[in-house]
């Protein structure tokens, strides 16, 4: 009785380890994740917020997440060839991003590697793009989901967790671009 009992226990296991693989394998293999925001601000007034990364500290929402985090900057104090890079708490991990394209005042792209607690080699794209007196500004993470991140996502979607931190920083850098001043 008790074998009959183990062999249907792990036939089910085993059946639900070949199904996670299975929806694994038919995910896509790239991810793509977007968030918006209007600011009531030309683009002007938004791109030295991104384009220079030690003025991410003013609006960043990883930034108040690891009030020790170790950040060093390299390059020119912003455009093409900054960069920045972090260690930090299991919260932010430790990383690097550095600006790779800009093309003021609407669009810059940046490459973004995490080192822990994954590794992972993505681009981020920010466009502003007039609307009405303001300007909406998208921020696009992308770049390639490997098998084991599939198996991952299979459970947690990636949107769902980066994405609310987007949402946040949009927010952040809406304060800090339209506080009167």
């Amino acid at each position: 009785m008790l074998r009959k009992a183990l062999a249907i226990f792990g036939a089910v296991v085993a059946s639900a380890l070949i199904g996670v693989m299975i929806a694994a394998l038919l995910r896509p293999d790239t991810f793509r994740i977007e968030r918006l925001a209007t600011i009531q601000a030309p683009a002007e007034a938004i791109l030295p917020h991104l384009a220079d990364l030690r003025a991410w500290q003013g609006w960043s929402p990883w930034e108040g997440k690891d009030p020790a985090l170790k950040r060093s900057y390299a390059g020119p104090e912003s455009g093409v060839g900054a960069s920045y890079a972090w260690d930090g708490n299991d919260a932010v991990g430790a990383g690097r991003m550095e600006i790779t394209a800009l093309t003021p005042p609407g669009r810059m792209v940046m490459r973004l590697d995490f080192l822990r607690p994954f590794e992972a080699h993505n681009e981020v794209v920010f466009t502003l793009t007039p609307a009405g007196a303001g300007t909406t500004v998208s921020w696009v993470m992308s770049g390639r989901s490997p098998f084991l991140a599939r198996v991952v996502q299979v459970f947690v979607s990636i949107d769902a967790m980066v994405g609310p931190d987007f949402e946040a920083g949009l927010a952040n850098l809406r304060r800090r671009v339209e506080k009167p001043g």
